[in-house]
Order: C-alpha cells, then sequence, then structure tokens
C-alpha cells in the first residue's frame, strides 16, 4: 500500500489508498434520500408550510398598505372637510360686491391653494387657538426622501405669554374697583409691597405642566385656568408690623370634607363616590360619638378590594395596587374615627397651593388655619385658610362662600369666572389649638386684623354666617 503526503498551508496530512470511499457513499446516501423523501407525502407537506410562510408575508405587508391607505384617507378627508369649512366662513364673511360692467376685463381667477399657509383649522377644546402651516420646498428622488428623516415631518410649537403681576392701586382696581375705598390705607401699604415669589413659582409650575401634557400629545391646561391669578402681594403695615398676603384671580368650587359630629348623614352619592374627599388639611379632634357617614363608603371599598384580591385571576400589578389601596383606606378610616373636618357645604374656606403652605423662610406665606378675608364687588366675607390645593392653580373656596357670591354655584359651576376676586390672609394668625368653627369667633377675629392695616371704611362690614348644618 502506497503512502501520500500532502501539504497545506504548511500541515502534513496523511492518508491511505486502497480503503473504503466514504465520502463517495455519504454523498450517494444524501442525495437517495432526498429523492425518497420528494416522492412521498412529507413533501407535500413541507412545500405547503413554505408557501403558507410566503402568502402569510405576503398578507402581512399588504394589510400593513391597506392601514396606511386608511389613515392617509381618513387624514385627507378631515383636511377636506376643514378646509372646505374654513371656504365657507371666508365667503360668508366676504363683502358683498357690484357685479361687473359687460365691458369690464375679468381677470381668470386663480387656482386654490391646497392648503393655505397659516389657515386657523380649529380652536382646542382648551380655549387655544391652533394654526397649521404646510411648507413645500423641492427635494430629491421620492426613493432618497423616503429614508430622509426630515424630508417629511411635523413640529409642534406653542407660544405662551407669562404676565406680570399688577402692582399699584391702578392694577388692583381693575379686579375690584373698590378696594381703595373699601381699605382706606392700601395706598400706604402699597409703597412698600413687593411681588411674592411665588407668583413666578406658580406660573413655572404652570410652564412645567403645560410642557409635559405638550410632549405627551395630551390636552392642555386652558388659557382659562392658565391666566387664573392677576396678582399676588406682600403687604405689611409700619405701624403695627401686621403682615398681609394679598391675591387676586377668579373663584373655583371644592367640595369635600366630612363631620359626623355636625353632620350625621350625607348623600348615598358621596358616601359610594371614589372621587368625594371626607377630609380637609384643617381638622380637629373629634368630640362626639357620632361615626363619620363616609365611614361605610371607605368600609365597603376594603371589602371589595379583598375580594378581588382573593381572586387566582388577579394579575400580580393589579393585586399590589389593591394591597396600597386597602392600606390606604384603612389610615383613612381610622383618621375618620379619631377626627372631624371642614364640610365645604356649609363651612366658609379657602383653598391655598400646598407648596406655598409649605413653604419655608417665608413670613407671609399663609398656613392652615391661618384667617381670611375674600372681597368680592363691595362685599366682604370672613373666612379661613381651610385646605391646600393643586400647585399649577389658585383661587379656589368651599361650596358655602361660592353659593354666598353666587347662588347658582355648583362643584361645577364657579361662582366668578372673571378675575374679580381679592383674597387677604393674615400670615401666622391661626389659633394655636384647633377646634369647630366659630363663625362669630371669625368675624370678630378678621375685624381685628383688619384694624391692624387701617379697619374698612364706615360704610363697609363683614358678611355674618349663620350656621346650616341640620339639626342634630
Amino acid at each position: 500500500m502506497k503512502e501520500e503526503t500532502n501539504v497545506f498551508a504548511g500541515v502534513k496530512s496523511r492518508r491511505q489508498r486502497g480503503g473504503i470511499p466514504w465520502l463517495w457513499l455519504t454523498f450517494i446516501l444524501v442525495i437517495v434520500s432526498g429523492m425518497i423523501v420528494l416522492c412521498s407525502p412529507l413533501a407535500g407537506k413541507i412545500k405547503r408550510a413554505l408557501l403558507s410562510l410566503k402568502a402569510d408575508e405576503r398578507r402581512s405587508a399588504r394589510d400593513e398598505a391597506d392601514l396606511e391607505r386608511q389613515i392617509e384617507n381618513r387624514l385627507r378627508a378631515e383636511f377636506e372637510q376643514e378646509l372646505a369649512a374654513k371656504m365657507r366662513e371666508i365667503r360668508q364673511n366676504a363683502p358683498v360686491q357690484e357685479p361687473a360692467s359687460a365691458d369690464a376685463v375679468v381677470a381668470p381667477a386663480p387656482e386654490p391653494e391646497s392648503n393655505p399657509a397659516g389657515v386657523d383649522v380649529r380652536t382646542l377644546r382648551s380655549g387655544i387657538p391652533f394654526t397649521s402651516e404646510v411648507v413645500v420646498t423641492g427635494g430629491q428622488q421620492a426613493s432618497k426622501e423616503r429614508l430622509d428623516k426630515e424630508s417629511y415631518k411635523a413640529e409642534y410649537k406653542l407660544s405662551v405669554k407669562v404676565p406680570q403681576a399688577a402692582k399699584t392701586l391702578a392694577g388692583l382696581q381693575k379686579v375690584s374697583p373698590e378696594i381703595e375705598k373699601i381699605l382706606p390705607k392700601l395706598p400706604q401699604l402699597l409703597e412698600k409691597s413687593t411681588v411674592s415669589p411665588h407668583y413666578q413659582v406658580l406660573y413655572n409650575n404652570k410652564i412645567a405642566r403645560i410642557k409635559k401634557d405638550a410632549n405627551q400629545l395630551q390636552e392642555l391646561v386652558s388659557k382659562h385656568n392658565f391666566y387664573d391669578l392677576e396678582t399676588m402681594l406682600h403687604l405689611r403695615d409700619p405701624a403695627t408690623n401686621r403682615r398681609v398676603f394679598l391675591m387676586q384671580s377668579e373663584m373655583d368650587v371644592v367640595s369635600d370634607g366630612s363631620d359626623g359630629d355636625r353632620l350625621a348623614s350625607m348623600p348615598q352619592e358621596i358616601v359610594d363616590s371614589t372621587n368625594y374627599q371626607p377630609f380637609t388639611s384643617y381638622g380637629w379632634k373629634k368630640t362626639g360619638a357620632t361615626p363619620n357617614p363616609m365611614i361605610a363608603g371607605w368600609e365597603k371599598r376594603i371589602t371589595v378590594a379583598k375580594e378581588e384580591l382573593a381572586l387566582p385571576a388577579t394579575a400580580t400589578s393589579r393585586k399590589t395596587w389593591l394591597k396600597e389601596r386597602i392600606a390606604y383606606l384603612t389610615r383613612g378610616i381610622q383618621d375618620m374615627k379619631s377626627r372631624s373636618f371642614l364640610v365645604a357645604e356649609h363651612d366658609p374656606f379657602i383653598v391655598i397651593p400646598v407648596n406655598l403652605l409649605t413653604a419655608a423662610n417665608d413670613p407671609y406665606a399663609p398656613r392652615i388655619g391661618d384667617f381670611a378675608v375674600v372681597i368680592h364687588n363691595k362685599k366682604l366675607y370672613p373666612a379661613i385658610v381651610g385646605d391646600g390645593g393643586p400647585t399649577y392653580k389658585v383661587g379656589e373656596a368651599s361650596l358655602r362662600l361660592a353659593r354666598e357670591i353666587n347662588p347658582r354655584a355648583t362643584p361645577y359651576s364657579r361662582p366668578e369666572s372673571e378675575l374679580k376676586v381679592t383674597y387677604l390672609v393674615f400670615p401666622d394668625s391661626h389659633d394655636q389649638e384647633r377646634s369647630a368653627p366659630d363663625y362669630e369667633k371669625w368675624k370678630k377675629r378678621c375685624e381685628e386684623l383688619l384694624g391692624e392695616i387701617g379697619g374698612l371704611a364706615p360704610e363697609y362690614s363683614l358678611h355674618s354666617w349663620s350656621n346650616t348644618f341640620p339639626p342634630p
């Protein structure tokens, strides 16, 4: 037997001639096996599977193309409807022209533009004017522009003007024309007044909220609610050193609160509501044995949550949320058993942004329980700071106070939509020990505090609140 040596890449290998040709045998077996498979029923199944896979791919591509065409058609139809409505409006508002004489030369009418730049297509639901503009420029071949991200894009730009705080007497009188007559010493107090830094903080919070919603294409805060603060000033009487926090705004309505000692029962729809809050920031130790009526609704919610938690089909994430919810409801029930709260339908109080209530190192910042006077037109209402609100809006008061200003006010209908309400808060005037509201005491204390800044003109006086709670 003869030995042969091959050299490949510097490596020697040896093989012997005259042995069994395994390579050729393997090749022949593969060919024979393939022919057998092709002649068997398995080949048909494989072929059908491959054809089905290709059909699915074609169907998926076709469905995707159909979906794109549907979206394009819908958008085009919406745009054409908006454009047609706009053109009808333009034609209706166009001035009537005298018919041309027979000798006049009539120029051919220009072709209508498919989308005139800057057409006001709609006003957003939040009261913000919205204009659209289509900018058309020349490009390269479609095959190239299809790959260019800049060739077909939309840009969203929102313009917002941040207002300036009113600082002069004339500025304050735009909101409250009678304010100089009501507070004779106000011009002197304004001489060294300063704009509260929280004025800018509030509008910064509004801007931050708008940016967040705009980036997510969510509904924006309405123009009405954005411009809800006319001014926010720090005043101080040089003779008495009495500080005053002055704010001019509108008035929205809050309807929270509960107190079993003074209101033993509440409507069932409120008891069962998941939106009604039984708490206010101002609260005091419960003195009576009558349970808070809101407890029954919260206990029912705990029962329902526990039943859902026990279901095997409840997802893990949902179980985590339910456990947290049960813990929150349990703490709330304990709070309602030990404390009482203001009731917005019966107690007059105002709401201040919570970040202002907790502002450190600000001697003018209102605190919960501080006494306040609300001025609307020629009337003055004594109240307290009873609750904290969102950090991006101001001008809220209880339903009782709102209905005194406008009897038609409801939790969904504000008593004053214009910036015509002046709020005077006397910092650090709250009682050290909180207790149930005493309206006569509140009025007397507010009269004393007003006296520390010059008092009221003789023809003006504070409103006297009556007790509207049903008898026990």
